[in-house]
């Protein structure tokens, strides 16, 4: 079983021990992210609604990385600091798939809160399969 590493293209700073995600047989595992600055490492600033847009931008690219994008996005974990965000949250995440969604799991976190963080609304992580019909994204 071989896997690869798939780094964001526009990442700058390091952000720990880990890989963006890993690709193995067809199959892409995004680590979680968050909405972070990808050139500074400071956290993007803003409510739910510009948290989860910069945050499934990072998705996005890095699956574009993989050769694929977001309608081959099979589940999805998201964590919310509030869970009175879910809302809005779920108003921008929709926007980001068209046919058949991700499955999904849906929880309040503890995230950021003036740790290393600083002020992370969202998380989230994604497992995608890549098909043929890759880069026919919205």
């Amino acid at each position: 079983m071989a896997k690869s590493e798939i780094k964001h293209p526009d990442k700058r700073v390091d952000t720990g021990a880990y890989s963006a995600a890993v690709e193995v047989d067809g199959w892409v595992f995004v680590s979680g992210q968050v909405p972070i600055d990808m050139k500074t490492g400071e956290t993007i600033k803003g409510d739910i609604a510009v948290q989860t847009q910069a945050t499934l931008e990072h998705i996005r690219r890095i699956l574009e990385g993989a050769g694929c994008g977001m309608n081959d996005v099979v589940k999805c974990t998201c964590h919310l600091a509030r869970i009175e965000d879910f809302s809005r949250f779920n108003e921008v995440y929709a926007t980001f798939f068209d046919a058949v969604r991700p499955a999904r799991t849906t929880v309040q976190s503890v995230l950021g809160g003036g740790t290393v963080l600083g002020d992370v609304l969202v998380e989230i992580d994604a497992i995608a399969r890549k098909s043929s019909a890759s880069g026919s994204d919205p």
